[in-house]
């Protein structure tokens, strides 16, 4: 009787034990990579991706997370830098051992880092960086790197279809010299090219470039009838001052970045009437997206959205990872969560767009030209250039599929 009893107590503690091992693995959360720069010139559009995934993993968290395990951001701050950014890229994924990653603005700063993921075979979803180069360092059907961002190959085409459209053939172009300057701008060539156009100036600068005045003059003089700048806010706020400086009248187009709230704040009317690339557009024909927006204020309070593209882009970019996760039955392994956003079962109604088999084995890019809109500073907002994209805006663009 001694026996049974000692035994009968061991099969209690074991059984004890292993209930308290399944609770606690039920509510153990699930562990996402974040890294965008929180600091420095590159903020705006970092703290603007943050706000996009808390509030999203607010969301999820509130109707109970995935099958009841919440979910966990574990942020780092790769401050513009491309060595920081690997060092934390490597912090994520060999010592915090996260599911997956939403990560990266700067393209300098992804392509220093790509090789931690696809090394490890660890997922990262790149929401906000738009250099060609971050999904083409790798074959897609090989690459464990995605993207919910308009790379610069689509940009670039448009902005010079629109130059072209409006019968302009003297160009010059202002382009940092960083990986994301030198993408910008081979893609503008190519693409000008095809059109039998050569830039007449080009200028190289360097990130802290405090005047780009004489450029400009220069430019202006060469008889250029159009500037496109390609860099991020800080320096494209100085070409903003620099052009009103040098009294130049032609168009000013730029980047995405251009649409960066810091630079009306830091260029004001110098930035009027500049022209830049968007996904999205704030306007009231879509219900969808007007909430989000309204939401996206509230949830960030006193804190200024410094770009509303990076912040519906992350949030989309959570979600889709959340459909990713059912339809590989929590599965957080590389090569499930590759093969689950390649082969999407289902659509998910995004804030940008419908994603509808956004990806495939042989493309890793979500978005296509169809889905970008031009924008234009109007005292002190990014509206639509042309208003009948403005009407059109409420009917969701969904990605061409080649054929």
């Amino acid at each position: 009787m001694k026996q049974l009893f000692t035994k009968a107590i061991a099969v209690a503690i074991a059984c004890a034990a292993v209930q308290t091992s399944h609770a606690q693995t039920a509510v153990e959360p699930i562990r996402v990579g974040f890294i965008n720069p929180l600091t420095g010139g590159s903020q705006d559009f970092g703290n603007s991706a943050r706000l996009g995934a808390e509030m999203a993993v607010k969301e999820i968290n509130e109707v109970g997370g995935y099958l009841g395990r919440p979910i966990q951001l574990i942020e780092r701050d790769d401050q513009s830098t491309p060595e920081v950014g690997r060092r934390v890229a490597e912090d994520l994924v060999l010592k915090e051992h996260v599911a997956f990653t939403l990560g990266f603005t700067n393209t300098g700063v992804a392509l220093k880092a790509l090789d931690v993921f696809q090394t490890h075979k660890s997922l990262l979803v790149v929401p906000v960086s738009t250099g060609s180069a971050v999904t083409a360092q790798y074959p897609a059907k090989d690459s464990y790197i995605f993207r919910l961002s308009a790379r610069d190959t689509l940009q670039a085409s448009l902005i010079v279809d629109d130059i072209i459209h409006r019968g302009l053939n003297k160009i010059a172009i202002f382009a940092d010299k960083t990986g994301y300057g030198d993408g910008g701008l081979s893609d503008l060539k190519t693409f000008l090219g095809q059109h039998g156009v050569t830039p007449i100036y080009v200028s190289r600068f360097d990130l802290g470039v405090k005047s780009l005045t004489q450029e400009v003059q220069e430019a202006k003089a060469a008889g250029a009838q159009a500037i496109i700048g390609y860099s991020v806010a800080p320096e494209l706020t100085v070409l903003m001052r620099s052009r009103a400086e040098a009294k130049f009248g032609g168009l000013v187009y730029g980047s995405w970045p251009l649409s960066s709230h810091t630079v009306w704040e830091r260029a004001g009317t110098a930035a009027e009437g500049a022209i830049m690339v968007q996904t999205i557009i704030q306007d009231i024909s879509n219900e969808r997206r007007s909430t989000f927006m309204a939401r996206l204020r509230h949830f960030a309070g006193r804190q200024q959205v410094g770009s509303l593209m990076a912040a519906a882009q992350t949030y989309d970019a959570m979600y889709l990872m959340l459909h990713a996760m059912f339809q590989t039955r929590g599965n957080t392994k590389g090569d499930a969560l590759k093969q689950a956003l390649e082969h999407m079962d289902r659509p998910y109604t995004g804030v940008v767009t419908d994603y509808v088999k956004p990806f495939s084995p042989q493309d890793h890019d979500a978005y296509t030209r169809n889905m970008i809109w031009l924008g234009v500073w109007r005292k002190g907002e990014v509206v639509f250039l042309y208003p009948e994209d403005a009407k059109r805006a409420g009917f969701i663009r969904r990605k061409e599929v080649a054929r």
